[in-house]
């Protein structure tokens, strides 16, 4: 289906799009998008198991559900997409065009609910990566990105400060 898109007067920042679509297929569009097994999380968990490392897939038990869990590494990966999790590339920068003040309150508690699981699991003495959707087109990059995070040495238990 044909998109038309326009620009906001600050250029390409914020960029506004126009939607051509009626309320109902906009519904199932909306409806039809994952939380799992999204095209840039099987890149990843496809280049992470090339590279010959095992993995459990959103822990339950963990901050966040992280999307690939490295238990005997005490390491997670999040795959973030770059429109919903308010990246800084063209795809994050985007806005609607409708019902903006939704939208933009719906990826700032996005946004402010991962820099919470972030903090959470760091506290807890995971080692943490996030890998936006971008970065899934450069594979070469990406899998070098993904083997130098996987053989950084685990860190160490904290002590505790109750003595």
């Amino acid at each position: 289906m044909p998109r038309s898109s326009a620009r906001s007067p600050a250029g390409g920042e914020g960029r506004a799009v126009a939607d051509t679509l009626t309320s109902s297929q906009r519904s199932k569009c909306m409806a039809a998008i994952r939380g799992k097994d999204t095209q840039p999380e099987l890149i990843v968990r496809s280049i992470v198991h090339r590279l010959g490392f095992r993995f459990r897939l959103h822990a339950t038990d963990l901050p966040g559900k992280p999307d690939l869990v490295f238990r005997s590494r005490r390491a997670v990966v999040l795959v973030h997409g770059c429109y919903w999790h308010m990246h800084t590339c063209k795809r994050g920068r985007s806005t609607p065009a409708t019902n903006v003040a939704f939208w933009r309150a719906k990826r700032l508690r996005t946004r402010t609910r991962d820099r919470q699981i972030l903090a959470t699991l760091r506290r807890a003495n995971w080692r943490v990566l996030v890998v936006w959707e971008c970065q899934c087109r450069d594979a070469m990059a990406l899998s070098e990105v993904l083997l130098t995070f996987l053989t950084a040495p685990k860190p160490q238990h904290r002590k505790s400060t109750r003595d």
